[in-house]
């Protein structure tokens, strides 16, 4: 019997959203950007991407129909077993991937008025993650969810505090 599948973080991500059981694409986005999007983005075109290839791969399989044809989808043993190895391999490092420390070091291009709108925004969006991700961290009792939630505190707190950095012209 051949090992589990191999699968890219993207299609694990999706998996492990599936455990918890069957979704449609719609469900899987919105439910991504709940769970991780502080620390891992999953776009709209990457899951629709995905989805085929895993069911392809037996991985999941087609579950109900839904309205306006949305299409369920379930995580099938194989797919358990190829989220379960990809868990367990811990390989590769993580890199940040953030439009906006790009946007912040290639800042200087804009002008001084751009600049000061770019870093407000920035703020209020971030003031309000900062918000929703305490409201999580209190709300978590499973402790390796709690871990994740306290990180995406960290991790918007340094946003901030990169933003707050930033002199005022």
């Amino acid at each position: 019997m051949p090992g589990p599948v191999a699968v890219n973080a993207t299609a694990a991500a999706l998996l492990g959203l599936l455990h918890d059981g069957a979704m449609t694409g719609g469900q899987l986005v919105a439910t991504a950007g709940e769970q991780f999007g502080s620390f891992f983005s999953v776009t709209r075109s990457q899951v629709y991407r995905e989805l085929p290839v895993l069911a392809e791969a037996g991985l999941l399989r087609l579950g109900k129909q839904g309205p306006r044809a949305s299409q369920q989808y379930v995580i099938t043993a194989a797919g358990k077993r190829a989220f379960k190895a990809w868990l367990i391999s811990g390989s590769g490092s993580d890199a940040l991937r953030s439009p906006l420390v790009l946007r912040v070091l290639h800042a200087g291009t804009l002008t001084a008025k751009q600049r000061a709108e770019l870093i407000r925004t920035a703020r209020l969006d971030y003031a309000a993650r900062l918000d929703a991700a305490r409201a999580a961290a209190r709300g978590e009792t499973d402790p390796y969810r709690r871990a994740v939630a306290d990180f995406a505190v960290a991790h918007t707190r340094a946003m901030v505090k990169l933003l707050d950095s930033i002199p005022t012209e």
